[in-house]
């Protein structure tokens, strides 16, 4: 179906998962051309949007300000260029994890960054897998959110592992709704992490709820996989206790400071994620696989496109 007043464009936070989109909607990129300014300020210059549903693609990953920002500078490039609607494509949602005062005088960022999404002008926000689902009610604008669940179940499912064999295993008390959600798709037994948190920067696993988890092969979700800490304190006490293989499956590979000496480092057969965030070349692990949710959100791209409902792409 052709769809003449679409036009999507990509920011630099990852222009491959942008052309992926297109190439699954059969359209062209739309032209957009970045620079920056000696000063370090961004600038941009794009083709003609009079009249037209726009798609901005972009993730907030690191550089996660110069993401941030260059979002904002696109959107009101659009804004001013009097594109018809606004959408916001953000696959992985930065600050997600600031969505709260946890303890005194510090700021709500996840909050911060919405309002400046919206008064930037954004009309509409699609994301992908947001940290706290609450984060959906920090924007005035509708937001549709997009889960990768049913991606890393329909890789699992692909492997062929017999139900009896399989445990999912949550890393911790949060993640369980997210390891039921995985179970029911997957089978197996259930099992849960009981993580606690001594410091700031220091957790206590030492205890498994449910299992059993000696000779069976361990399933462990996340939403993102960050420093890999926890996950890798996991996959130490599950292997400790008898796991025959450990896999572990994430949306977003943000893999930040000591994350892939970790992640090289822990008992895991195989790491997934997906392509919500690029990964460069000293990041491509010998056991690790990239799946790709363009197509996920092409369909949504071209159902909010013709105001068709997107609730049927993520449901198992």
């Amino acid at each position: 179906m052709l769809m003449p007043e679409l036009k999507i464009f990509s920011g630099r936070g990852n222009p491959e998962l942008s052309k992926k989109i297109c190439e699954f909607l059969k359209l062209e990129l739309g032209s957009c051309k970045f620079s920056t300014f000696p000063d370090g300020e961004f600038h941009c210059k794009i083709e003609d949007v009079r009249g037209r549903d726009v798609f901005l693609v972009q993730p907030t990953c690191p550089p996660v300000n110069d993401s941030l920002m260059e979002l904002l500078i696109m959107i009101d490039t659009c804004l001013r260029a009097s594109a018809e609607r606004i959408t916001a494509v953000i696959p992985y949602y930065g600050y997600a994890r600031q969505d709260r005062k946890d303890e005194g005088r510090v700021p709500i960022t996840a909050k911060l960054v919405a309002n400046m999404i919206t008064r930037a002008g954004a009309d509409r926000v699609l994301a992908m897998d947001l940290h706290a689902a609450q984060i959906q009610g920090f924007f005035d604008v509708p937001v549709d959110h997009m889960y990768a669940g049913k991606v890393l179940t329909d890789h699992f499912l692909k492997l062929n592992i017999p139900r009896e064999d399989l445990v999912i295993v949550s890393p911790d008390e949060g993640s369980i709704k997210r390891a039921v959600g995985h179970a029911k798709r997957l089978g197996g037994q259930l099992a849960i992490i009981d993580k606690r948190r001594l410091a700031a920067d220091t957790v206590s696993q030492e205890n498994i709820i449910g299992g059993p988890i000696e000779g069976k092969v361990a399933l462990m979700f996340d939403d993102m996989i960050s420093t890999a800490g926890s996950i890798c304190g996991a996959a130490d006490l599950v292997k400790r206790k008898g796991a025959a293989q450990i896999h572990v499956a994430a949306t977003h590979g943000v893999l930040a400071g000591p994350a892939i000496e970790r992640l090289r480092n822990a008992p895991l057969d195989s790491i997934v994620v997906t392509d919500t965030i690029p990964l460069p070349p000293e990041k491509r692990l010998p056991n690790l696989k990239v799946l790709s949710v363009a197509h996920m959100l092409g369909e949504a791209i071209k159902r909010i496109h013709h105001h068709e409902s997107i609730s049927s792409i993520f449901q198992a």
